[in-house]
């Protein structure tokens, strides 16, 4: 059984696609969990009130967007 393992002719595809996959949600669940948690903290932890929570919360939102996302060409 062991001879018939050849050093790299494995189809890496599904393994690939399972790495970007589980790289896309941590990126993605990160910033929806920073968000959630400045949203919350500056809505009931100070007296900032709900606006006072959902603008930052939403320029964190905006700026994570446009530094996270996938730029062209920028494979490696």
């Amino acid at each position: 059984m062991a001879s018939e393992y050849h050093r790299g002719e494995m189809d890496i595809a599904e393994q690939t696609a399972t790495y970007h996959a589980v790289m896309g949600l941590t990126k993605w669940g990160s910033l929806a969990v920073v968000t959630a948690i400045l949203m919350l903290t500056l809505w009931f932890c100070t007296p900032a009130g709900f606006l006072g929570g959902l603008i930052p919360g939403l320029v964190v939102l905006v700026a994570g967007i446009l530094l996270l996302r996938e730029k062209a060409g920028g494979g490696h």
